[in-house]
């Protein structure tokens, strides 16, 4: 019988959802250099991830209740067909974690040289590249 290795990942941050500033709920966040968990339940526990590479906006907003209790929300808007959006909500400090999920954003798709045309999901509006070369077609047509 085979040994499931278990493996250490660095996280680069850590929070919790908060209620009323203090971090009491069963959701849990954390970003790893390449990597964006979630995970929520105590009985039930369910984890999800998205790659960095994949994510394409972030926001970041903040109501008066949240400003009163040091906390605001973090939106990501993802590639992933599974994962499409996801939200950090009452997270500490949340432009430093806008500011650092995005900074490890650019890092990773320079990293795995990720080109605009490999995050666009042309299924869903995005711009048709045929031969993959980065260039979307209509604009590829007009470049001799």
């Amino acid at each position: 019988m085979s040994k499931i290795e278990k493996r250490n990942i660095e996280y680069l941050w850590k929070d919790r959802k908060r209620l009323l500033g203090m971090p009491l709920s069963f959701t849990k966040y954390r970003l790893s250099k390449d990597r964006l968990f979630i995970e929520t339940g105590a009985l039930n526990v369910n984890q999800d991830e998205i790659q960095l590479y994949r994510v394409r906006d972030i926001s970041m907003k903040k109501s008066l209740l949240q400003r009163i209790f040091g906390v605001g929300t973090v939106t990501i808007s993802s590639s992933d067909k599974t994962t499409p959006e996801i939200v950090l909500k009452n997270v500490k400090s949340p432009f430093e974690i806008k500011e650092l999920i995005n900074e490890q954003v650019e890092k990773v798709k320079v990293q795995r040289n990720v080109r605009i045309g490999e995050i666009i999901d042309n299924t869903h509006g995005g711009f048709p590249d045929a031969d993959g070369d980065g260039i979307p077609d209509d604009i590829d047509d007009h470049i001799e």
